[in-house]
């Protein structure tokens, strides 16, 4: 019967981080609101944030609560889940073919807005203290370097990626980490506006290529690898 009511907990939790009604980087409700909901003890409830934390959807930090992390995202065109530490590389694999082109373009092809597009953009992720807010801005600014090339079939890639593209790692929700790696990711996204708008295509997408690699060895180093 416990395990009837874990896994139907699970299944709900599970869809609504998925489908977004949790964003990545969300507190999940407390497990006083999910007894009161589901009607269910609290060893159900911790059996459920366990299972989840299992799947990579979920991260408890102590003290703080359980936050929700970037749900399977879908490949351009395929509907192509990517869940498994192997599917993120190649995800970052294709990240990185893709949108180093996009960025050599958008040095040739940006307008004034793009260029204020992605300023704002940047600062926004730097200001903001909400990880899924700032997860939406680091999307935000890759898009409009997509939008940027010229090439609608770049902004389609990266539309239908969505923001579960950029990862939503368990340092960004740790207070002793998510500070050095936000300046970073900064520090990159503005090297690569820098390119951008010195209409130099080569800088543009040597800037996108290191940003996304240092980006896959970020994963990397969180898998432990």
């Amino acid at each position: 019967m416990r395990g009837n009511l874990t896994t139907a907990l699970v299944e709900d939790l599970r869809a609504r981080i998925v489908d977004g009604r949790i964003a990545p980087g969300e507190r999940l409700p407390s497990e006083s609101t999910l007894i009161a909901e589901h009607g269910v003890s609290r060893t159900v409830v911790r059996e459920a944030i366990a299972r989840l934390q299992a799947e990579g959807l979920v991260h408890t930090r102590r003290g703080s609560g359980s936050f929700a992390l970037t749900p399977p995202s879908a490949a351009p065109g395929a509907g192509r889940p990517v869940r498994t530490l192997q599917e993120r590389r190649e995800l970052m694999a294709f990240r990185i073919a893709v949108e180093s082109e996009a960025a050599a373009l958008a040095a040739t092809a940006r307008t004034d807005q793009h260029l204020a597009a992605m300023a704002a953009a940047l600062d926004r992720f730097g200001a903001e203290e909400r990880p899924s807010a700032a997860l939406a801005e680091d999307f935000a600014f890759h898009r409009t370097v997509a939008e940027a090339s010229g090439n609608p079939y770049f902004v389609d890639a990266l539309r239908e990626l969505g923001p579960a593209m950029i990862a939503m790692p368990p340092q960004r929700l740790d207070a002793g980490g998510a500070g050095d790696r936000t300046t970073r990711v900064e520090a990159e996204h503005r090297a690569v506006l820098a390119a951008v708008r010195a209409g130099d295509p080569l800088a543009a997408a040597a800037a996108m290529r290191l940003h996304l690699t240092e980006s896959r060895w970020r994963l990397e180093e969180q898998a432990g690898t």
